[in-house]
């Protein structure tokens, strides 16, 4: 099958390149192959963190895509068992400009090559990463192939029409695939050099600790951290946990978690437990994905970006001081301002592009953001909104 663009046919495989990268429009892009070998289809994003490759590359609002880094060097501190988001990865792959070195870090306890191998995530080495983060920016998030094989040997037209048949983000529930399976409580804090995750984050024996219901739409285990350590007792429950299920568990509030995909599509399930949470007057919190289903419930609408948003430094600010938050993000969605009805107020915006950061519902004890105030990797600017949700819940 010959590319959809002959103008930019594959160039001939260069002698010794065990990577490729192959986009819906034809464009091939070789280099050196890591971590797991295969092929892995996806959307192709970039993100400008500097620091945390492994948590972003076990975030599972990374399902679906193939992460370039701006940040040339990427694996330096290798990889650790205490890094990881959750247990196992949702992202496909990633691109970088060089290949990972040997691992300086007294907390390494495997290179990232071998960690990825481990993780089954594919890596490609070798790759002018400006250039690629230039054309996303102007064209929009491709879709495209990346696949290893440490003999070299490669099917283009089969990776070709594999990238082309792929149907992107649109319209596509990820939280259902990335999801805890059962229900279960939270207990760990979180991470403290010295004693790790065991270190107490937890009010004083003897105090109320108020009791979070938080729904796992593709959460960062760090969310959950943080919500201990403002000091609520956290039970986390499945993205199709119903209305009759959550209120069964008496939460004093309900926390809606980021996840990957179309927050329309994974909307058809959980808006209505949403609404039916803000009729009941329950206290929400929501971040990323749950910050646009938190919108759609209340009655506006998402729309996909050219683009999206992720990094480790993007600039938001708060409607009600002008305080400027560097955040962190990972969304390809976003709420439209334009759409927000009469009592939904606008609290943050992106200082990037306007887009919007953050709601509340007038009346209501509700309010989301679109960044990640739990970092990991990523500022910490924004911890308080743990404390005023938990904090709110008496």
């Amino acid at each position: 099958m010959a590319p959809a663009n002959p103008s930019v046919a594959p160039e001939k495989q260069p002698q010794g390149a065990t990577g490729v990268l192959v986009l819906a429009d034809g464009t091939v892009l070789w280099g050196i192959g890591y971590g797991a070998s295969g092929a892995g289809v996806g959307e192709i994003c970039f993100n400008t963190s500097m620091t945390g490759y492994q948590e972003i590359l076990t975030d599972p609002s990374y399902a679906g895509q193939i992460i370039t880094f701006t940040f040339p060097h990427i694996g330096n501190v290798g990889a650790n068992p205490e890094d990881m988001e959750r247990e196992k990865r949702a992202a496909i792959g990633c691109i970088t400009r060089e290949l990972p070195t040997h691992p300086s870090s007294f907390r390494s306890v495997q290179t990232l090559p071998d960690w990825m191998a481990s993780q089954g995530l594919i890596g490609l080495a070798g790759i002018d990463t400006r250039a690629l983060t230039r054309r996303i920016r102007d064209g929009g998030a491709p879709t495209g192939v990346v696949a290893h094989s440490p003999e070299g040997k490669f099917d283009l037209d089969k990776l070709l029409m594999l990238a082309q048949g792929w149907p992107g983000l649109e319209g596509m529930d990820l939280a259902k695939t990335v999801t805890r399976e059962r229900q279960g409580s939270w207990d760990a804090g979180v991470w403290h050099l010295g004693s790790g995750y065991e270190g107490s984050d937890h009010k004083r024996a003897g105090d109320p600790a108020p009791h979070v219901v938080a729904v796992d739409y593709g959460a960062k285990d760090n969310i959950f951290r943080n919500l201990v350590k403002a000091g609520a007792r956290v039970t986390v429950v499945p993205a199709k946990t119903s209305l009759d299920e959550i209120m069964a568990l008496r939460p004093a509030g309900v926390f809606l978690s980021n996840g990957p995909g179309d927050p329309a599509a994974t909307g058809e399930y959980a808006v209505p437990v949403i609404k039916g949470l803000l009729e009941r007057n329950v206290p929400i919190f929501g971040i990323c994905l749950g910050h646009q289903m938190l919108g759609i419930a209340a009655g506006a609408k998402t729309v996909k970006m050219h683009q999206g948003h992720r990094g480790a430094n993007h600039p938001v600010q708060r409607a009600e001081d002008g305080v400027v938050e560097i955040t962190s993000m990972n969304h390809g969605f976003a709420v439209d301002a334009a759409t927000l009805p009469k009592g939904v107020v606008e609290t943050h915006k992106s200082l990037f592009d306007g887009s919007n950061c953050g709601i509340e519902v007038t009346g209501k004890q509700a309010f989301s953001v679109q960044y990640h105030p739990e970092a990991s990797p990523g500022p910490q600017d924004s911890f308080y909104l743990f404390e005023k949700f938990v904090q709110g819940l008496g």
